[in-house]
């Protein structure tokens, strides 16, 4: 009796678990992007990567007074980012750099000290659409007592854009990484 219930509940686990991941394939910026909506916070958080869509989006939101300052995180396109965001408008003097992370749990890790350090309690991360969902994770994991907002940028979200900009492979690494960080960090993705 035992072992049918649990082939039973195996089977349909499975089967679960396949309508999902069709699904998620199928419709991928369904599954892939958050967003909050219009939100305000104390701070932008901008991870690094993407195709210097994120600084823009960043600087649009704080010229929405979203929120008083950015801080940047993420080794490599720090100083691009950080310039591109004065280019736009952002006072120097509101970017706020942490140039030693290399992962998207290394920009929570990281810029969460940061946040606690100076008793920050909201933030809006912006990152690119079909990252937005791990990052978003990522970060509530890692700091459960603070409130994370999600206002991602939708370059490249048309679907008719996504082979020749390269988005279809960078959402292929998504959903190799959602399940990797959930297996490996315990970073839970929904």
């Amino acid at each position: 009796m035992i072992r049918k219930w649990l082939f039973r509940t195996t089977i349909l686990t499975m089967l679960l678990v396949t309508l999902v991941a069709v699904l998620a394939c199928y419709n991928p910026e369904k599954f892939l992007c958050v967003d909050s909506g219009n939100v305000t916070a104390d701070v932008i958080i901008v991870p690094g990567g993407g195709s210097r869509e994120r600084p823009l989006r960043a600087a649009e939101l704080f010229k929405q007074h979203a929120a008083p300052r950015i801080i940047l995180t993420g080794a490599g396109d720090d100083e691009i980012n950080r310039q591109l965001l004065i280019k736009a408008g952002v006072p120097a003097t509101a970017i706020q750099v942490e140039n030693k992370s290399t992962t998207t749990r290394e920009n929570a890790e990281f810029t969460i000290k940061l946040l606690r350090a100076e008793k920050v309690r909201t933030a809006i991360l912006v990152t690119s659409w079909y990252h937005s969902r791990r990052a978003l994770k990522t970060f509530e994991h890692y700091a459960p007592e603070l409130a994370f907002y999600s206002r991602p940028s939708y370059y490249a979200f048309a679907r008719e854009d996504w082979k020749k900009l390269g988005i279809n492979r960078r959402m292929r690494f998504e959903f190799l990484k959602l399940p990797g960080y959930w297996i490996r960090y315990d970073v839970n993705p929904f």
